[in-house]
């Protein structure tokens, strides 16, 4: 693969999916200024690997340089791709060198800037309103629109807010102060969320283009097609099994619509299944990798720092709702495929699932390995790091492997490598470069090795572009994070919401999924969690709901609001693929994430489904026996549910067990007294009257 082929157009590779989506067409140009963003990208992802391996720049000179890169690269493949003259690109390519000299003036004044805080210099405002000016200007040709009116909207509140009536006034600020607040300082561009970009999201980001470069996707898909392609609604079962696998590295969810529904959407619609539904299945399975662990997509890490919390507990509280999610997945293609009398794929033509975990084992062992750091303590930065830093290792250690002879001596030569890389666990960081430093001069002799060395060069430059569309929601949703903190605005709509939630906490959680579901019309799922959890979380903390539960809650609202109407992106993104509307879409995969909807209000009332605090059954039969409990009765309220959308169980429903069906779930889902006693039993019978009513009739008895 040279680089010539990265510097073109041409379709979309499931490393750039998701670009194409946000805004940018794939690749990064043709000719010199391609080669320059192309470059430039390289540059970007190897300054972020160089400070999260060794951390000696202060955190808000790393910030500011992240924002200049990401408005360099932006601004920069805008002119290539985007603009439709010459002009139109030098335009483009001066707003983004502007970009980074405003990174660049933070970097060498950085000193200067901290003495004279709150006496800013002229050319200080100049600098700071340039770099508040494009974060605007490159969220909005890169996110949207409405991202940006979001934004601006806040900004403009700092402004005038003291014109405003009632609850609404602030005191009021002059043009210096608010410019010193955003566009310098951690409460604006430079705030928290734009920390959590440079410092875990990119790491991940660039993993995830690693691994997938390496064959990882290829692994996940032929995994999924042998395990579970022969069962009933097999193209279906796959699509909800790849993804799942696929958000394990990439947590993506428009991005892995794209990348995977290319496979999965036509298949599906091959073997009988409707446009909508197929399309339904890949939007609602694609979107559940952001909830997937380890990585869970961006918003894990946000939440991990915001809250203060290891890493760790934001997976071990996904777990349980994440496989109740893709559980619901593949139930509701079960019942969908046994109403339409689909079958499974030929068992003969489908690959052996253990032999391509057998042929590509090696993949797995970075994934495994960033798994035990994060939950053995680590920090998501080194593990990160070390992860990514193994996926290269194996990377260029195997056109190594592949010119020694006999397998012995391959088999020695990855024990000497994998124990020369797993030093790092004690000496540190520097063994590990040695190591890759040693295997890029020897892949560097001979063209097998090259050629292995331009994958690892474009995997970073790719991974530094999938990274554009989230570090630049981050930058912009810091102008909303900064004006709560300025005019202390949050505390009105938190009173309001505590004032809801004294008389009935059922409707204070209902209002705030349907900010998370409206603001999500609009923008990523990212500055919709961390707007919403910045309203609404200390709200719910006052009603006694777990911090953790509470930011759970907007986070799985905020990934609903990719699917549901009228505007569900990821939906909209599966529609070329599935050749119908997205609204149509979007309907079906509403159905099919039951679980999204059912599980964080499920969670409120229960938090042990979060693997939180136990409730009363905890404190008689134990803590494992309540989660189990819990577990048991969202999974019979899912089922039962599922039963009621799709009308099919063994056989098609009559519309009396639709309704019977759907008042057991729930009545499983409430947390009301004698609820669950009576969900079960109704459930027990609907199930067994209906597999009474639609057994195989006994053959008669002959006379003699």
């Amino acid at each position: 693969m040279t680089a010539t082929t990265h510097f073109s157009d041409g379709p979309p590779s499931p490393n750039s999916a998701e670009e194409a989506v946000e805004g940018l067409p794939p690749g990064f140009g043709e000719g010199f200024w391609g080669r320059a963003a192309f470059w430039i990208a390289f540059t970007f992802a190897l300054f972020q690997l160089w400070t999260a391996a060794y951390g000696t720049l202060p955190s808000q000179v790393v910030r500011a340089m992240h924002v200049g890169f990401l408005l360099l690269l932006g601004f920069g493949l805008l002119g290539n791709l985007v603009a439709k003259s010459q002009l139109g690109k030098a335009w483009f390519w001066s707003l983004g060198i502007l970009g980074f000299l405003t990174g660049v003036y933070n970097w060498v004044f950085y000193v200067p800037l901290m003495h004279r805080s709150g006496f800013l210099t002229p050319m200080d405002i100049v600098v700071g309103t340039t770099a508040i000016v494009l974060v605007f200007e490159g969220a909005r040709r890169l996110m949207g629109l409405p991202l940006a009116i979001i934004a601006g909207i806040f900004l403009a509140y700092c402004f005038l807010g003291q014109y405003l009536p009632g609850p609404l006034v602030h005191r009021g600020y002059d043009f210096v102060q608010i410019i010193e607040h955003f566009g310098f300082g951690t409460e604006g561009i430079y705030g928290t969320p734009i920390y959590v970009s440079s410092a875990y999201i990119f790491i991940f980001v660039v993993f995830a283009a690693f691994l997938e470069r390496a064959g990882m996707l290829a692994l996940f898909n032929d995994f999924a097609l042998g395990l579970v392609g022969g069962v009933k609604g097999g193209p279906a079962q796959v699509c909800v099994l790849s993804s799942a696998l696929m958000g394990t590295i990439s947590g993506s969810g428009v991005a892995n619509v794209v990348a995977s529904g290319q496979f999965t959407i036509p298949l599906m619609k091959k073997f009988g299944f409707r446009s909508a539904f197929a399309g339904g299945v890949e939007a609602t399975s694609s979107m559940g990798g952001q909830i997937m662990p380890p990585i869970m997509g961006a918003v894990a890490f946000i939440m991990a720092e915001t809250l203060d919390v290891p890493y760790s507990q934001i997976v071990m509280a996904a777990i349980i709702p994440a496989a109740l999610y893709f559980g619901v997945c593949f139930w509701m293609v079960h019942l969908e495929a046994g109403k339409a009398g689909l079958k499974g794929m030929d068992k003969a033509s489908l690959p052996n699932p253990w032999q391509a975990v057998r042929e590509h084992w090696p993949l797995v062992l970075p994934l495994a390995a960033l798994v035990y750091l994060l939950f053995a303590g680590y920090t998501p930065i080194f593990a990160g790091t070390m992860g990514l830093a193994l996926v290269v290792v194996l990377i260029l250690g195997t056109p190594l492997a592949a010119r020694i002879g006999p397998r012995t001596f391959r088999f020695a030569f990855w024990i000497a490598l994998g124990l020369a890389a797993a030093a790092f666990m004690r000496f540190g960081v520097n063994i590990l470069l040695l190591v890759i430093g040693g295997l890029i001069l020897a892949c560097a002799v001979f063209k097998g090795g090259r050629e292995t060395l331009a994958i690892c060069r474009d995997s970073l430059a790719e991974g530094a572009r999938n990274a554009l569309p989230v570090g630049i929601a981050c930058a912009i949703v810091g102008i909303v994070i900064g004006t709560l903190t300025l005019t202390g605005i949050a505390s009105t709509f938190i009173g309001a919401v505590i004032a809801i939630g004294e008389n009935n906490l059922f409707l204070s959680l209902v209002l705030t999924m349907l900010t998370c579901l409206v603001l999500g019309m609009g923008i990523p799922t990212i500055p919709n969690y961390i707007i919403t959890s910045s309203l609404a979380g200390p709200a719910l903390l006052e009603l006694g709901v777990p911090l953790l539960v509470s930011h759970m809650f907007v986070f799985y609202f905020g990934i609903m609001a990719d699917l549901t109407p009228p505007v569900a992106l990821a939906c909209f993104a599966a529609a070329p693929m599935a050749k119908t509307s997205g609204f149509k879409i979007s309907l079906q995969a509403t159905k099919l994430a039951a679980a999204g909807f059912i599980v964080p209000f499920m969670a409120v009332y229960t938090p042990s489904l979060m693997l939180q605090d136990g409730g009363p059954m905890a404190e008689v039969f134990g803590y494992p026996v309540e989660v189990a409990y819990v577990v048991i009765k969202a999974c019979g309220g899912i089922a039962l549910w599922g039963v009621a959308v799709v009308g099919f169980l063994f056989a098609r429903t009559t519309l009396l067990e639709r309704i019977a069906a759907f008042i057991a779930g729930l009545c499983l889902i409430l947390a009301l007294p004698w609820t669950d006693e009576a969900g079960f039993v109704l459930g027990i019978l609907v199930v067994g009257l209906h597999w009474w009513r639609t057994r195989a009739p006994r053959p008669a008895r002959q006379a003699t």
